[in-house]
This record gives structure tokens, C-alpha cells and sequence, in this order.
């Protein structure tokens, strides 16, 4: 038989097949052999649980492929005291499967997202055109019916991007005033245009 030595330092007879825990013990030492008949005698059921929660086949093959990648890794950190190889196969296969669902959710989220923010949406540009301009009369229209007070502040802070402070500057009169005639022009072209509050 292949396997090396027994703990007692004895040649181990082929006809005793080396147990999981062995073979683990083995493959932390760096023995191939020992991990690919670790990898023979487990790996459907790995693969079978990893394929119950992930549900395709690829994925499930290459998961599989990286489980037994960490085993080989960290098989001298596999503790017989805590329990058997198999089980303990398991619980890793079973927490890399969840991982990997867990990880193709969210990247289908942020995808969906980023389609949804980024959707060109078709419109009538000429339709577009012709709203803002009608919009743009309503507008001029609105200010011509305000007093001539209301419409310079109102002109000055939001067509002209003035501060309240600088439109104070400008007209010559105090802060207060100004807010005070920015505020009832915009009531004032509020409830001409229809717009709710």
C-alpha cells in the first residue's frame, strides 16, 4: 500500500484501508497521496451538498474545487477531538456553498441597480422642448403680474443665483426686506401657477 508509516513507525498492511482522520493526518504533512484518496472516498458527498444549495452544476463543481483547495491547506488544523473528517468536510462545504449563493445575490442586486439608474429612457425630445418652453411662458408671465420689488428679488435670486444677502446688497435695502419680498413673490407665483405647497 501506498500510505507511509502508522504512528508507531510500522509499515500499515494492505489490506487496512487508512482511515479519514489518517489520510487528513497525511495530507497535513504534505502527503499527495494521501489527499487524493482523501479527495476520492469524500468528494460526491461534498459535491452533493454543495449542488443541494447551490443548484448548478458548474458552480457546484468549482466550489467543490475550492473546498478541497482550503482542505489541503488547513488540514493540519483538523481536530479528530472535535469530530470526524466527514462532518467536519461538510460544515466547510456547507459554509462555501451559502457564500457563494449569498455572493451571486448580491451582485444580481447591485447589477439590478445599476441597470435601473442607468436605463436610457426613451422620451419625445421635441415634446420636451415644447413643455419647457410652455413652462418658460408660464413662468414670464407669472413674474410680469408681481410688483415691480418682488419681481427684481425674486429675478436676482433665482435667474440671476444671488445669496439673500447679496440681493440686499444689491437693491440697497435690509436683509429682512429682502427675504421678506423674495418670499411673497414666490407665494405669489405659487398660487398663480398652481402648484401645491
Amino acid at each position: 500500500m501506498w500510505f507511509e508509516r502508522s504512528g508507531s513507525g510500522a509499515t500499515r498492511a494492505e489490506s487496512v484501508p487508512p482511515t479519514l482522520e489518517e489520510l487528513v493526518t497525511a495530507a497535513s504533512r504534505g502527503d499527495e497521496r494521501a489527499f487524493a484518496e482523501l479527495y476520492d472516498q469524500t468528494s460526491s458527498r461534498v459535491y452533493g451538498m454543495v449542488l443541494r444549495v447551490i443548484r448548478d452544476p458548474a458552480q457546484s463543481a468549482e466550489v467543490t474545487q475550492d473546498i478541497y483547495l482550503e482542505v489541503w491547506r488547513q488540514s493540519a488544523r483538523f481536530d479528530a477531538g472535535k469530530g470526524g473528517v466527514l462532518p467536519w468536510l461538510l460544515m466547510i462545504a456547507h459554509r462555501r456553498a451559502v457564500d457563494r449563493v449569498r455572493a451571486a445575490q448580491s451582485s444580481m442586486v447591485r447589477d439590478d441597480k445599476y441597470a435601473l439608474l442607468h436605463e436610457e429612457r426613451p422620451y419625445d425630445s421635441v415634446s420636451e422642448q415644447v413643455h419647457t418652453s410652455l413652462e418658460a411662458q408660464r413662468v414670464r408671465k407669472v413674474l410680469g403680474e408681481l410688483t415691480p420689488a418682488q419681481r427684481e428679488a425674486v429675478t436676482l435670486a433665482y435667474f440671476g443665483g444671488y445669496t439673500h444677502t447679496e440681493v440686499a446688497e444689491l437693491l440697497k435695502v435690509p436683509l429682512g426686506t429682502a427675504k421678506t419680498r423674495i418670499r411673497d413673490g414666490l407665494i405669489r407665483m405659487r398660487d398663480a401657477l398652481g402648484v401645491t405647497a
